[in-house]
């Protein structure tokens, strides 16, 4: 790419583009000193390929609408080899935020850069890497992240990730951390309200301006709103550390726009609101604080995002994939188009999908649906979630006039529906053409919310534990909300990639709020267990899951089917063994404490899919992909409650590694695990 065509594209998508030279480099000509308070969200960059990266800051001023920054990028930290330097504007109406495209860089190289305003005052030094060339052997290393609440814990992860790659090897290092959504919580406490919630203390991020109550919570309800969220998430020293250290490759997951939002939808309680102008708002702090490549409606405008105007009015009408017509929510949701793939080296191409824009409402969500569920099982039958997810295909178009569970039943409300998109079909089209077209060693899904399966085998509970026997014909599931949910559109991914016979295929997620490792398989058993490729979902960055939530479950017949809590000793977490292992194998654990006994009791059947999975995990996975294997390393710290006060971010729980060598397609792919250090007994 010559200095002409990356100019114009640096324009396409919204962003001022600067050229190095790579022939040359000088010592910096710019009066530069370092003043944090003047750029009080530090610096980052974000979605490198092998010759660009984009770069950004926050420098407020208080007068005028713009005003110029320069930048700087250098070969080293001392900036004595410059290769470039350029003027960079930076608006009020991008809340003083600032990013630029540099591009004429070298592939695989680390660069350090900085801003400075007209005073010489400057931000930190921040550290970036470009990716390497499309054909370049080495092995791609990287992190996976998400989920970070501020809130609610410390980003003690960060830390530990910084302090073990600045001792890595040289070929141990990371390239870049991929954010796999939450980011940011738009659900924030106010700890004069809230002081704690489970046994967190909850931090002071400010108050939400024009913020809307709901239960505990504030939440945004303009664009002014998430501003103040987003500056209070990277307000956080350990985020920012983390920025300036790794580029940063992100795709939003809900609370980036709302917690069970989708679409331009915002749902509270029982009652779903249209909310285009609050989606439009929710796009514009993304794209004003996340440095990125992700296309905006509003084009070519170099510094800002221009966001479209829309109304707040109903949206009644649906397409057949379950989007809604009404103008403004097409236009709301078109606002920004976050949804790319980056290609990493030989081995990697990084594909990215953005599961809340487009998906259709939930159908479990349905008020029919509530005639089905006796309230008595923490889990769904299986079989029903797939009727309705299903709708009209379900059973090779043949779908039930009745949903019957035990002794309830009611008229199928989804037979003459289309089945259920998480994707939408415009996605959902682009994410088949880049499986197949891809010519990298590994074509990894970053999905964002989980793709494997969570459930489990009520039917094996001792009789008497629940007063009604279970209703449904065997398995349960914990139910819809994610990509595991979707069964119908997963299939069809999955079943994609078995007939193309896509070699080297894996997933990874997060909003879990936990550690997974296992297989994509279109189904599970009693169907047919072939898997077609790898799946991985990482622990929170700070967030608590549902492990930890349960320790403060009230005593029940059903608790130690999540928790074992004996007088003296830390709650152990049997939710692990419940859903890998089964009901009895848990049930065993929380009554003896014999790990041995309660893996004698295991039901293969329930998750062939699973080779670890630990619902109270916090921290972050690396993925080393190569020419002939894929290692994915769960490193998980204690627990982040507060922030720690050592440069390594303190203690770990476990490190396990799952490593797998290239299968053909059409074989069986294979994990190998490996307990580095620590202790992980109930969740392989």
């Amino acid at each position: 790419m010559d200095r002409r065509q990356f100019m114009a594209g640096a324009a396409s998508i919204g962003i001022s583009g600067i050229w190095a030279s790579r022939l040359s480099a000088a010592p910096s000509q710019m009066a530069w000193r370092e003043d944090r308070r003047l750029f009080p969200q530090g610096v980052a960059s974000g979605d490198p390929d092998d010759h660009s990266i984009v770069l950004w800051t926050r420098r407020p001023f208080d007068a005028g609408d713009r005003q110029e920054l320069t930048v700087e990028v250098a070969l080293d930290p001392d900036f004595h080899r410059v290769v470039a330097a350029e003027r960079t504007p930076v608006l009020a109406a991008a809340d003083w935020t600032c990013r630029t495209l540099v591009g004429g860089l070298s592939p695989a190289t680390v660069y350090w850069y900085r801003f400075a305003d007209d005073s010489g005052a400057g931000s930190r030094i921040g550290r970036t890497i470009t990716a390497p060339r499309a054909n370049d052997q080495r092995p791609v290393r990287f992190a996976f992240v998400s989920c970070n609440s501020v809130n609610e814990g410390a980003q003690n992860a960060y830390a530990r990730m910084i302090w073990e790659d600045e001792r890595a090897a040289a070929d141990r290092k990371l390239g870049f951390v991929l954010h796999l959504g939450d980011f940011i919580y738009e659900v924030v406490e106010y700890p004069e309200e809230t002081p704690h919630r489970y046994s967190r203390t909850v931090y002071d991020l400010g108050h939400i301006p024009d913020a809307r109550k709901v239960g505990n919570f504030y939440v945004p309800t303009n664009l002014a709103g998430y501003r103040h969220v987003y500056r209070a998430h990277i307000d956080d020293p350990d985020i920012q550390d983390a920025r300036a250290y790794l580029p940063f490759v992100c795709m939003g997951d809900n609370h980036e726009f709302s917690w069970q939002g989708w679409q331009s939808f915002i749902k509270y309680g029982a009652t779903v609101e249209p909310a285009q102008p609050l989606r439009v708002a929710a796009n514009q702090a993304w794209w004003e604080y996340i440095p990125s490549r992700v296309r905006k409606a509003s084009g070519a405008a170099l510094e800002q995002f221009s966001p479209p105007a829309v109304e707040k009015v109903a949206i009644d009408t649906f397409d057949d994939d379950g989007f809604g017509t009404e103008t403004n929510n097409r236009i709301a949701v078109g606002s920004m188009t976050a949804y790319r793939a980056l290609r990493y080296g030989k081995h990697v191409d990084l594909i990215l999908t953005d599961l809340h824009s487009y998906k259709a409402a939930d159908p479990t969500d349905r008020p029919e649906a509530a005639a089905l569920d006796s309230g008595d099982y923490p889990v769904i039958p299986q079989e029903w979630l797939e009727i309705v997810d299903g709708g009209r295909d379900y059973a090779g178009g043949k779908p039930p006039a009745i949903i019957a569970i035990g002794d309830k039943s009611i008229p199928n409300y989804r037979k003459d529906e289309p089945a259920h998109t998480v994707l939408g079909r415009e996605q959902k089209a682009w994410l088949k053409a880049r499986l197949t077209q891809s010519t990298a060693t590994w074509k990894i899904w970053g999905a964002t919310n989980g793709t494997l399966d969570m459930r489990t085998d009520p039917q094996n509970l001792p009789a008497g534990l629940v007063k009604d026997r279970w209703p449904g014909r065997d398995y349960g599931t914990f139910g819809g909300g994610d990509m595991s949910g979707a069964f119908a559109e997963r299939a069809e991914i999955y079943n994609l990639v078995r007939d193309e016979k896509i070699p080297g295929f894996v997933t990874v997620s997060g909003d879990r709020h936990s550690f997974w490792a296992g297989y994509a398989a279109p189904a599970l058993p009693p169907a047919e267990f072939a898997p077609v490729g790898l799946s991985f979902i990482t622990g929170s960055i700070s967030a608590p899951g549902l492990g930890e939530a349960a320790e403060f479950f009230k005593e029940s017949a059903l608790r130690p089917l999540y928790v074992r809590k004996v007088e003296g000793a830390p709650p152990e977490h049997t939710i692990n063994l419940t859903i890998k292992r089964g009901v009895r194998s848990a049930l065993e654990y929380a009554a003896s404490g014999d790990i041995e006994a309660a893996r004698a009791l295991t039901n293969p059947d329930v998750a062939p899919h699973l080779e670890f999975v630990d619902m109270a995990g916090h921290g972050y996975a690396v993925v080393s992909a190569g020419p002939d294997t894929i290692e994915t390393e769960f490193v998980c710290i204690v627990r982040p409650i507060a922030r720690a006060t050592t440069p390594d971010g303190g203690p770990l729980r476990y490190r396990v590694s799952h490593h797998a060598q290239m299968w053909q397609p059409g074989a069986r792919p294979r994990l190998e695990q490996r307990i580095v250090e620590g202790d992980a007994k109930l969740s392989i």
